[in-house]
């Protein structure tokens, strides 16, 4: 079984007047291309992971379109919430639509093949700050914007250590997805990545960055033991990205 991840898909199957070409070229017919890169690698017995954004619907009634797409591209699926899946109500009526390849994670984890993967959506943090996002806020944030920021950060953070205690402590690989980064770019330390060290996890796979791409650099790579990936689709141009073994194992920097 290989291990691939690739976040932000931003499906609109079930809202087609939402248009991702708006921003940028590189959106117009995703779709399509992350369809056919997807069924070009993956296989059937692989498992996939998703860091949220996964649909632009804002109803349940509107994401189960979504969920088809997913169900008909090869491999197992799991998948957290990003900040743009309005859809995602409570985790028992989200489950109850899930098709059977498809699998979610909320205040728990899900163990695959002796893999172990938790997560959650993580939320903006004054200690690192990017700003070619999607939904960037334009100017200085107010005070109480940054005071509510941190309140919905620190609620995130005590979901991911829900996560991390659920997860199975004698799994052969732990795996955490995050949407927000979990680290910044100079991977200097975080309250995520300490939390992350404490819980012995390997690597971590996150998303929510767009337009950040820097020719023949690969962003974020490896702190101590732990392998920090963006994995945003466009990032990816729209292909699945491969947890090589090297890579997985530690020995080779991710850098």
């Amino acid at each position: 079984m290989k291990i691939w991840a690739m976040g932000d898909l931003h499906l609109s199957v079930g809202v087609p007047e939402k248009k991702m070409d708006v921003f940028g070229p590189e959106w117009v017919g995703y779709m399509d291309n992350i369809a056919a890169n997807w069924r070009s690698a993956v296989a059937p017995e692989d498992l996939v992971l998703i860091p949220g954004d996964i649909s632009w619907a804002m109803k349940l009634s509107e994401v189960e379109k979504d969920f088809a797409w997913i169900e008909a591209l090869p491999g197992k699926k799991v998948m957290i919430r990003g900040n743009h899946d309005y859809w995602w109500s409570s985790v028992s009526k989200v489950k109850k639509i899930l098709p059977p390849s498809c699998s979610i994670i909320q205040n728990d984890a899900v163990t695959i093949e002796n893999i172990t993967i938790g997560g959650a959506r993580l939320w903006d943090t004054p200690e690192y700050h990017f700003t070619q996002i999607i939904d960037v806020k334009d100017g200085q944030m107010k005070s109480e914007e940054k005071t509510e920021d941190e309140k919905i950060f620190l609620r995130e953070l005590g979901r991911l250590e829900r996560s991390l205690k659920a997860m199975d402590q004698g799994a052969h690989l732990k795996i955490v997805m995050t949407h927000y980064p979990p680290i910044g770019l100079d991977l200097k330390p975080s309250r995520v990545s300490k939390m992350l060290e404490t819980y012995g996890v390997n690597l971590c796979v996150f998303g929510h960055l767009h337009s950040v791409k820097q020719e023949g650099i690969r962003l974020f790579g490896k702190r101590g033991k732990i392998g920090y990936y963006l994995t945003s689709a466009d990032y990816l141009n729209f292909s699945p990205f491969l947890l090589s073994d090297e890579e997985i194992l530690g020995k080779s920097s991710l850098n």
